[in-house]
């Protein structure tokens, strides 16, 4: 158990550290932070620090910067996560309030937005299909050979695909379809429509088939490129010292590359809201010298999606979580008010 001195000690240590990317030295905290005694005392401390494992000396510097065991002692222990001015305030309000017909569209504005703010690689999914119900199914014609199937979902979003025909469609043909699948699919997940529910269709109106084939498999590609991953501010890691590293920069981008690799990180941790992965608790070997903030936020029963920050082990945590937890905040309200 850390002492109160030697709590306020390490924290100086790795918010001097995370302003500056330099190795902390003693001289530093007496000068930078009053913490009330002598740069011998302070030498002590980090001494003690460095023996429990909390900092680690480097080969280049007589400073210090702070260990993995330090980084999670300090988000569990000694955050401040009220760091957020004003201006970042009137900033996140004027960007959320930016009118919006799918949640989809409102998690790119949130992943926009804390990308800027925090100036940290910035990625998300929208809502799980799997968790999102379908609420009507709608097909409208656009002409004798043209037909647009909407579908409705309980979160708001709305997913259209267009199907062309080589022959006239009628209008008894389409009402028929329509009350098929008003019958069949409203209350099931947004998910691809699989082959026993295709089957059934099919077999309910067996002199359809040439109708509904092309409705069922358009209507399974559009929900299967449904799962958006947005990406924000990725260049923006070039700005840290830590990716001047050619491998960092190499794992780092591979990362993203990948949708499986994106999807693994923000699939991760669900059970809280907030979780924060530093250096080597994360699973990917790309991510080990790297830290991970994933949000998951619902508003009542709604999914809202996943959305994770991707910085160095040197992140400033506080204004990450500050950032999260005010727009989690505004999208309460937001969806209240809605």
């Amino acid at each position: 158990m850390l002492e109160q001195r030697q709590r306020q000690v390490l924290q100086a240590i790795i918010e001097e550290y995370i302003n500056t990317a330099e190795p902390v030295s003693s001289g530093t905290i007496v000068e930078s932070y009053n913490l009330g005694c002598s740069s011998a005392t302070i030498r002590n401390d980090m001494a003690e620090l460095e023996r429990l494992g909390y900092i680690e000396k480097t080969h280049t510097s007589s400073g210090r910067v702070p260990s993995a065991k330090g980084y999670r002692f300090y988000v569990d222990e000694l955050l401040n996560d009220e760091k957020i001015s004003l201006d970042e305030i009137q900033f996140i309000k004027s960007k959320l309030e930016t009118k919006v017909n799918e949640i989809e569209d409102l998690t790119k504005i949130a992943t926009d937005t804390i990308s800027e703010i925090t100036h940290y690689t910035t990625v998300a999914i929208g809502p799980e299909a799997s968790n999102n119900v379908i609420t009507d199914v709608k097909l409208v014609p656009l002409g004798n050979r043209l037909l647009m199937a909407v579908v409705l979902t309980e979160n708001g979003a709305i997913k259209e695909t267009i199907i062309k025909y080589n022959e006239d469609i009628t209008e008894t043909q389409v009402d028929n379809i329509n009350y098929l699948f008003k019958r069949k699919l409203i209350g099931k997940p947004l998910t691809k429509i699989d082959k026993p529910m295709e089957e059934y269709i099919l077999e309910s109106m067996e002199d359809q088939v040439d109708v509904i084939k092309p409705i069922i498999a358009q209507m399974n590609k559009s929900l299967e490129q449904s799962e958006h991953i947005y990406l924000e501010g990725a260049n923006n890691v070039f700005d840290f010292p830590e990716f001047r590293k050619i491998d960092t920069a190499r794992n780092f981008l591979s990362i993203l590359d990948t949708k499986e690799q994106v999807m693994e990180i923000l699939n991760s941790g669900l059970a809280k809201d907030i979780n924060i992965y530093i250096g080597e608790e994360n699973e990917q070997d790309a991510l080990k010298d790297l830290s991970v903030v994933t949000f998951k936020h619902t508003v009542g029963n709604k999914d809202l999606g996943t959305i994770g920050i991707i910085g160095p082990k040197r992140m400033d945590y506080s204004k990450v979580i500050s950032v999260m937890k005010y727009i989690s905040k505004k999208l309460n309200e937001k969806f209240k008010d809605d």
